[in-house]
């Protein structure tokens, strides 16, 4: 594991951004509770949302409304609809994100990313796979961690009153 990880790292470093996934990928594919072809989830989904949950892809920052939401509730996977957040873990990081200092922990799940060379945590849903975002190191107490999440990747569900 050790070497693979050197390799790896040493490939990023070089430039080669996107062959250590393809040329290491000999790790066990995870396996999803839902799951859809392709046109189907091109269906389901946005072309926006598509991009981002299936593609890996990212919003501008500042563009989602749920940057700024601030009630009380529950964020869920667009895809799929799994809880993935709750309101009282998000915060204002200034990123143009929204930004929660931990997550539903059995509700996703991570792996490594070297699309910008260097690697960092990408984060998806456990139920659907869909990609949520990246988990960075600069985030408030208690955690210190910060799931930098692309609002197209979530729907807010307001807590129920009463």
């Amino acid at each position: 594991m050790l070497r693979r990880k050197f390799i790896l790292n040493t490939l990023a470093l070089a430039g080669v951004a996107s062959l250590p996934v393809k040329l290491f990928a000999a790790e066990a594919k995870e396996v999803f509770a839902i799951t859809h072809s392709d046109s189907e989830w091109r269906s389901l989904l946005t072309p926006a949302q598509y991009r981002i949950l299936r593609q890996e892809g990212t919003e501008p920052p500042f563009s989602s409304p749920l940057n700024g939401e601030k009630r009380a509730g529950m964020f869920h996977c667009a895809g799929c609809d799994n809880e993935l957040f709750s309101s009282t873990t998000k915060y204002d990081s200034g990123t143009g994100w929204p930004s929660f200092y931990a997550a539903i922990e059995k509700n996703v799940g991570t792996k490594q990313d070297f699309r910008i060379i260097f690697p960092r945590t990408e984060y998806h849903c456990a139920r659907c796979g869909g990609h949520q975002g990246h988990i960075f190191n600069d985030g408030p107490k208690p955690t210190g961690k910060r799931w930098c999440n692309n609002g197209l990747a979530l729907k807010f569900k307001p807590a129920k009153i009463g």
